[in-house]
């Protein structure tokens, strides 16, 4: 079995941004954006050949947004947290390689046992959204919330999609990680550990996830959320504004969900009869509003498995699931919400050269790309995810 040196970060995933191509039309699937094979024929092979040699002391998760070409090697799929407890739930497995983005490869870090090795097979797979809340700024504004009078009532809780510093800072401020799924029952968590009427959350980083989830689920209005932006003195509010607001969000969004409109949800109702709308609660306010379900990449998943066939949809979610639907579901009419391509490009660098390299280097005995959490950052992130974890309906 032959070996290469680490490749250099693949270029596909951009290759066919901006353009529209139907991949199904004979069975009506408008899912653009289909990706080039793998320029080597061998990678395949090579994948299998690595696998059979690591045997059950590797194990490979997939994260749903992965290319078709990866997750045909993943043990298990599943979203960021699902995905790091399978990995916990694992212990025999001395090496667990993450294909998804480097926030995932942490918690999977901070959960797993201290004999496992959590591997990245692309570090340059990170996550916008996470970036855009860095430690430091988070604790600036941390400073600024006591220097308002306000820092008592508040709560801070951190979407899944954060640094494990971030989530490290909010366990040490008594506050809890939520996913997608659950920031409803987090959000009501939070409210309860301060008197009724006084308690405030801060919420990192998806501003848009805090906001509709406040309003769609907890009935606050837009009003009682104000955004936060680190690049501004306090934030660019003022202490007023942070007194009466009942949800103080991080500005930061997610840059594939970011993208969807509410012209888009326009468009495809004029294009598509009685088509249904489902869309990723990390879309604009303006988007979910006008959506027809809103939840979870795992909710979306379960929808359209139970959907009646001949049924239209238009999905707002990232494009390599909208497309692994699609073939999955030819009973069903989808359709990418916006019909501009656009793949998550962070999440789309770990392609099959680089989990051939990561796979042949664990069984040529060397691994690579290890993610270590810093033992006090993983503590008090684990007392965050604990409380996450104590949550009901967890």
């Amino acid at each position: 079995m032959s070996s290469f040196a680490e490749p250099a970060s693949s270029p596909t995933a951009l290759l066919l941004l901006g353009q529209a191509q139907d991949l199904g039309s004979e069975r009506g699937v408008e899912c653009p954006g289909d990706l080039p094979v793998a320029s080597d024929p061998d990678l395949v092979a090579r994948a299998h050949a690595a696998r059979q040699k690591l045997g059950s002391n590797a194990f490979v998760l997939g994260h749903h947004y992965q290319r078709d070409e990866v997750i045909d090697f993943a043990d298990v799929t599943g979203d960021s947290f699902k995905l790091a407890r399978d990995a916990a739930n694992r212990p025999d497995a001395e090496f667990i390689v993450f294909c998804g983005v480097h926030f995932m490869a942490e918690s999977a870090d901070i959960l797993t046992a201290s004999h496992q090795q959590v591997v990245l097979p692309d570090l340059a797979a990170g996550c916008s959204m996470a970036d855009m809340a860095a430690i430091g700024q988070v604790e600036e504004a941390w400073d600024a919330l006591v220097e308002a009078g306000v820092a008592e009532d508040v709560v801070p809780i951190t979407y899944m999609n954060s640094s494990a510093a971030i989530k490290a800072f909010t366990g040490r401020h008594g506050g809890t990680v939520c996913t997608s799924s659950n920031a409803r029952v987090a959000l009501d968590w939070a409210f309860e550990q301060r008197p009724a009427g006084r308690g405030k959350v801060f919420f990192l980083p998806d501003q848009h996830l805090g906001r509709n989830t406040a309003v769609r689920d907890l009935g606050f209005s837009p009003d009682d959320c104000v955004v936060y932006n680190p690049h501004k003195p306090m934030g660019g509010l003022t202490v007023e504004q942070l007194k009466n607001a009942r949800m103080i969000l991080w500005r930061g969004h997610c840059s594939v969900h970011g993208r969807f409109t509410a012209d888009n949800v326009a468009t495809v109702r004029r294009r598509v009869p009685d088509v249904n709308v489902l869309v990723h609660p990390e879309c604009t306010y303006e988007v979910v509003s006008q959506a027809d379900q809103v939840g979870s990449t795992e909710y979306i998943i379960r929808t359209i498995e139970s959907a009646p066939a001949g049924s239209a949809w238009a999905i707002g979610t990232e494009l390599n699931l909208v497309r692994r639907l699609a073939k999955a579901h030819p009973e069903l009419k989808i359709s990418y919400l916006d019909r501009t391509v656009c793949f998550c490009s962070t999440m789309n660098r770990i392609d099959l050269p680089h989990l051939v390299w990561s796979l042949e280097s664990l069984a040529a005995g060397r691994p690579v790309n290890r993610i270590v959490v810093d033992p006090e950052v993983a503590h008090w992130a684990r007392v965050a995810l604990d409380q996450m974890l104590a949550l009901p309906g967890i």
